[in-house]
């Protein structure tokens, strides 16, 4: 939709530039799609234009999440709203099931990837923090492919990594300087898809800060879902969950805030930085960890959202007419809060 509006409707910009533009957001951690809306601004009316443009592209999906988050604050003890929530929590999983075989098959290429995979989720299962195991994937895949190189066996060159313990939880009151420094670090720090963010939401809010259950989580990845825009506005609702209106704007403000500084930074730098290899490898680890640790919270999250026939038979339904059809997540989002509330009238019939 941005290549047909900037470059053939408004011709703002020639399709070279605009693959330029893409594959400097592929690079940098955080949202791609609002680093793509940036860039735009700021290639068509410079520093202003890098305002409007991320504002612009954010807003509308930031205020849907903010209604939709009040609506779930007021009427979440109601059993209509649980019977809707039974079936879409089924259809977000198999979502990001869609996502992960998607991007799985781009960056799983060989044996290498495969066992820094498999090293990093069991990183992830033992406790070790998000970032730990996004830097130890990204310095595996250069040893090994160097050891590779050199005639030794890239993949055996990777048995000496262990899973290491992470620190135990703590937990604490929700502040806004807290939750703001949350989603300024998760905007930093997740790299390669948008539902990555959930392995680092689960990590900070529901393990260590303990703000969050995992129930809400799960039903702020199916908001993130259902709304337009970015997927990073999952940090809206939760902001509003935590602390209201001001909590909403705090964590939305918090994590596309390194968006805005990382594209301003940017540029021709980035890109050509790319081009070297040493760097190209640590990327490729680095978005092998980001899969290991989305594999994991859709585990995790899947044990709570699959709790019976009829929640399996909706994800697996979904599943099929994802990966085999192509179709819209939105409207099996509505169909799972469908067949929620035909469910949850048969039980109480």
């Amino acid at each position: 939709m941005m290549e047909d509006e900037a470059v053939v409707r408004r011709r703002w910009l020639t399709r070279e530039r605009f693959l330029d533009l893409l594959a400097i957001a592929n690079i940098l951690p955080g949202p791609s799609s609002s680093e793509i809306a940036i860039y735009l601004g700021y290639v068509r009316a410079g520093w202003l234009g890098l305002l409007v443009g991320g504002v612009c592209f954010i807003a509308p999906a930031a205020l849907l999440v903010v209604a939709i988050a009040w609506t779930y604050t007021r009427f979440d003890a109601l059993p209509q709203m649980g019977d809707l929530l039974y079936g879409i929590r089924a259809v977000a999983v198999a979502i990001l099931l869609q996502a992960l075989w998607r991007f799985g098959r781009a960056a799983i290429r060989d044996a290498i990837s495969a066992v820094i995979g498999v090293t990093a989720a069991a990183m992830s299962l033992a406790g070790v923090a998000p970032i730990a195991v996004l830097v130890v994937s990204g310095v595996a895949i250069v040893i090994a492919r160097r050891a590779e190189g050199a005639g030794m066996g890239g993949a055996a060159a990777l048995l000496p990594l262990s899973p290491t313990a992470a620190a135990g939880a703590a937990s604490g009151s929700v502040t806004l300087t807290g939750l703001f420094l949350v989603f300024l670090k998760i905007g930093a720090l997740v790299f390669g898809s948008g539902y990555v963010l959930l392995a680092f939401l689960r990590a900070d809010l529901v393990e260590r800060l303990r703000w969050l259950t995992e129930q809400q989580l799960l039903d702020a990845v199916a908001v993130g879902q259902v709304t337009p825009g970015p997927v990073f506005t999952t940090a809206t609702f939760i902001g509003y969950l935590l602390a209201g209106w001001t909590g909403a704007a705090v964590a939305t403000a918090g994590i596309f805030l390194p968006a805005f500084l990382l594209v301003a930074a940017s540029g021709a730098f980035v890109f050509r930085l790319r081009e070297s290899r040493l760097v190209a490898s640590i990327l490729d680890g680095v978005t092998i960890g980001s899969l290991a640790l989305m594999a994991v919270v859709t585990w995790q999250l899947g044990r709570l959202a699959i709790v019976d026939v009829a929640t399996a038979a909706v994800a697996i339904g979904s599943g099929v007419l994802l990966l085999c059809f192509q179709l819209n997540a939105t409207w099996l989002v509505v169909a799972g809060a469908a067949i929620g509330m035909v469910l949850g009238m048969g039980r109480t019939q």
